[in-house]
């Protein structure tokens, strides 16, 4: 299908376009897995065991959530290209 088609297809809301996509090798940006080792203490992996059964989620699900709440919140705190590691504005 040519560009024009699929635009004009998708403009006027003919029918549902994501049939005319290739989502094999689609990706979703700044969305690729890395892995990491992190080391806590015991007291700190316990404290993350007991939540995450309280709320019925796996440890790794917890973290992940917390982490990506509390840099959202960060985010949402501070202008962008501040840089408070360095002490110079």
């Amino acid at each position: 299908m040519k560009a024009k088609d699929f635009d004009k297809k998708f403009d006027e809301a003919q029918q549902d376009v994501v049939e005319d996509l290739d989502l094999s090798s689609a990706r979703r940006v700044n969305q690729e897995q890395k892995r990491i080792n992190v080391d806590f203490p015991a007291w700190v992996v316990e404290s993350l065991d007991r939540e995450a059964a309280r709320i019925g989620v796996t440890r790794q699900s917890i973290i992940k959530v917390w982490l990506v709440e509390r840099l959202q919140a960060e985010a949402a705190n501070k202008p962008l290209n501040q840089d408070n590691a360095g002490g110079a504005h």
